[in-house]
């Protein structure tokens, strides 16, 4: 599965179009982010890939979860949103 890493930095369309790109492509993905910021950017960036799709008659779906995600040597609590069509 794809996995496509937020920053608190990301631009939510860039980000929105990979994502749009990689749910066109393989039909699900993951959004990983670290920080009240980055969530931030990733929350903005799914809605926007929303609308990216739904022209297409998909519907996006979003599941969020907590991730321990290891940064240079120190294990760090990301937010994961596993992004799908709505079946």
């Amino acid at each position: 599965m794809e996995v496509l890493k937020v920053a608190s930095n990301s631009k939510p369309n860039a980000v929105a179009g990979a994502l749009a790109g990689v749910i066109r492509e393989k039909g699900i993905a993951e959004v990983q982010a670290i920080g009240a910021g980055a969530v931030n950017q990733a929350v903005k960036a799914i809605a926007i890939a929303r609308g990216y799709v739904a022209p297409s008659g998909i519907d996006l779906i979003c599941l969020p979860s907590f991730a321990d995600v290891e940064i240079d040597g120190e294990v760090r609590t990301a937010i994961k949103f596993l992004v799908k069509p709505n079946e």
